[in-house]
């Protein structure tokens, strides 16, 4: 993204009158930092005397632009900068450095010499003579050019001030992410961007997307995996589509080591409904293959088959692998016998003294799509006790279960009762839950 100073583009005229004397309103139409009724700033007399020879040589090399072919026009500039390093010598007021910056910034940019823009423009504001918009103007600029250049301090320097500000380029807040993270400090470079997204989210849309993907990158290159997969959350939750639920389900995967296979179930989970299986099989095949292992088709085998087979309809699973080939084997011999074993769990979870049977029962009923007979049978399992254990898996799952019967709120509820490393799945599960219920 290109930062524009139109605002500071020069006459030859104004230009001259501002060296002998004239008022700063000419040059930049900015206001003096002088009081309003004070007299308006002038140059110095000994800036005058230098300037106006300069301004001269000036004005011929402006005269050529696109007159004469670019490397000339170069050269032509290039000369220019030993003949500033003589009118610096008479600087001595702020309104001369404001000018005196300006020229060397715009001779650095027609020498391609970007140590004499940025030089420039850091006298400028130096000069304290800028108004407010236009000091964020250059100091956009200077942290563009600086970023560019590898000069991180002067980015950090130049952009802490103004990278909240809600009317400054969007590009600023991520120059200076990136240059906390580049000089070891991306806690620093979070911080800012997360303070840019708070000033720019408002009631009627989110702060602009490329923010939230720009964190999740320096949380990535610093390997900091927790606040990646917050970020990612985060992401999602703004601007939620299929890929960026995959993102968010992958980034999650790295903030442990010791997600189970009932937790790695219920990641998969989040990605079919959330849409996520139906991107392209290159993205998602990898993804099939952890949730029929998760998934385990002996023990669900009417989930295992629709996976199954989904992940073939699409190409993203191939149906003579021998994975594939096994799993469908085991699940097609194994669903007449699981629905018809139902009715007597239920029967089995009602006459226990603990509601472990209920949970175990709850479980084949929501893998096999009966949202609402688990819900029951899950409830059961916390009102008979015994499975403190598995709090974390049941209120994951009893949430599952009331989001696909449209029960967002009791979901969100349950959601929020979840701890350990679970709990990084269920608010997962509860962004989801939000979106359902506005129709997304």
């Amino acid at each position: 993204m290109r930062v524009t100073f139109a605002a500071f583009a020069r006459s030859s005229a104004a230009a001259a009158a501002l060296v002998m004397g004239a008022s700063l309103g000419t040059l930049a139409t900015v206001t003096p930092a002088s009081a309003k009724d004070a007299p308006k700033p002038t140059n110095s007399e000994q800036f005058s005397k230098v300037a106006s020879p300069f301004l001269k040589l000036f004005n011929d090399v402006a005269g050529k632009k696109g007159k004469v072919p670019d490397d000339a026009f170069k050269t032509a500039a290039s000369a220019l900068v030993p003949e500033l390093v003589k009118v610096e010598a008479g600087v001595k007021n702020p309104l001369d450095r404001l000018i005196f910056g300006d020229w060397q910034r715009q001779v650095g940019g027609w020498a391609d010499n970007a140590a004499l823009t940025n030089t420039g423009l850091q006298n400028m504001l130096d000069s304290g003579q800028l108004q407010p918009n236009q000091v964020n103007t250059v100091r956009a600029i200077l942290g563009q050019t600086a970023f560019g250049a590898n000069d991180y301090a002067t980015v950090i320097k130049v952009l802490s001030p103004i990278a909240a500000d809600p009317t400054a380029d969007i590009a600023v807040p991520q120059w200076l992410g990136e240059a906390y993270a580049a000089t070891g400090q991306p806690k620093l470079g979070l911080e800012t961007l997360k303070a840019a997204i708070a000033a720019r989210t408002t009631t009627a849309a989110p702060a602009p997307e490329e923010l939230y993907g720009r964190a999740s990158r320096i949380a990535d290159g610093a390997k900091m995996y927790g606040e990646s997969a917050e970020w990612s959350l985060l992401l999602v939750q703004a601007y939620p589509s299929p890929l960026k639920w995959l993102g968010a389900a992958q980034r999650a995967r790295l903030t442990t080591d010791n997600f189970s296979s009932q937790e790695e179930l219920d990641i998969s989970r989040l990605l079919d409904q959330t849409g996520a299986l139906k991107l392209a099989a290159k993205d998602v095949s990898r993804e099939y293959v952890v949730y029929l292992q998760s998934i385990d088709p002996r023990r669900y085998p009417g989930e295992a088959l629709r996976i199954a087979e989904q992940g073939i309809a699409n190409g993203s699973l191939k149906a003579d692998d021998a994975f594939v080939k096994d799993a469908l084997t085991q699940a097609k011999a194994r669903v007449a016998g699981d629905k018809a074993s139902l009715p007597s769990l239920v029967k089995d979870a009602n006459a226990a003294p603990t509601g472990k049977i209920a949970l175990a029962a709850a479980d084949a009923f929501l893998a096999d799509g009966e949202a609402a007979q688990a819900a029951t049978l899950y409830t059961l399992a916390l009102t008979k006790g015994g499975v403190d254990a598995d709090k974390d898996r049941l209120y994951t799952r009893l949430a599952i279960a009331q989001i696909a019967l449209g029960a967002y709120a009791d979901a969100k509820a349950n959601l929020a009762k979840v701890t350990g490393s679970t709990a990084l799945i269920a608010r997962l599960w509860s962004v989801f839950a939000d979106q359902k219920a506005a129709g997304k």
